[in-house]
């Protein structure tokens, strides 16, 4: 049985002692931390990793945390954003919620408060992500694929068995169909990886899935790769 893949923080803290306490602590709640000092640094690691959650300091060198979380957000990524700042007026929490942050602390802060907004927030982004999800069997055009059985038949009625990884990555793309997914994304849904490591891990299966479903595997109509972002399915 394989052990449940950690969730992972970006934590962009430049105060030094302030920084490796909160990663010493989050660490031994058993959370995957990657550390970033700066704005430019924490805009760096978001475009190269999937976060299940990013712990933002508002007054960071260069690039500020509000920049950070309003950058994110034209980016369309939802990762969920806990901005943390010595900033406590309700204007200073207004702009923060505003540019795209999910929960303000203030600092200084109780340690246990802090764990506990982390928790949630990852909780309530895993029950959002969910509540999309796809029934076992699914139908498009002549297609039929049951997620349960891991295999498919196509508008020939020729049947197809599915790998694990397969099957887990057509319902990730179904589940945000006509959206594009990042490809840092599935590697973590779906081989629980946290840096992307070979473009051709994820071409492989479009091509096969375009083999199984599509009419003409040259024009596919419903699997497609969106150069340098990710991967799309579209009915």
């Amino acid at each position: 049985m394989t052990e449940p893949v950690r969730k992972s923080i970006l934590l962009v803290e430049d105060e030094e002692n302030l920084h490796d306490a909160l990663r010493l602590n989050l660490e031994l709640e058993n959370y995957q931390v990657t550390s970033a000092y700066d704005g430019t640094e924490a805009l760096k690691a978001i475009g190269n990793e999937y976060f299940d959650l990013v712990i933002l300091d508002v007054m960071l060198p260069g690039v500020d945390g509000i920049r950070v979380a309003e950058t994110i957000r034209v980016q369309q990524n939802p990762v969920p954003i806990l901005i943390l700042s010595a900033r406590n007026s309700s204007a200073d929490r207004v702009l923060g919620l505003k540019k795209g942050a999910d929960d303000y602390l203030n600092k200084p802060f109780n340690l246990e408060e802090l764990l506990l907004r982390v928790h949630k927030l990852i909780e309530k982004n895993e029950r959002l992500q969910k509540r999309d999800s796809v029934p076992d069997k699914y139908v498009f055009g002549k297609n039929t694929i049951n997620f349960k059985a891991q295999e498919a038949f196509n508008k020939k009625n020729e049947h197809f068995r599915l790998s694990k990884k397969e099957t887990m990555l057509l319902k990730l793309l179904i589940e945000n169909k006509n959206e594009v997914v990042k490809r840092e994304m599935i590697l973590q849904s779906v081989w629980g990886y946290h840096v992307y490591p070979n473009t051709r891990t994820i071409d492989n299966l479009i091509l096969n899935f375009r083999k199984y479903f599509e009419e003409d595997s040259r024009n596919p109509k419903h699997f497609h790769s969106v150069r340098g972002v990710g991967y799309k399915y579209t009915e």
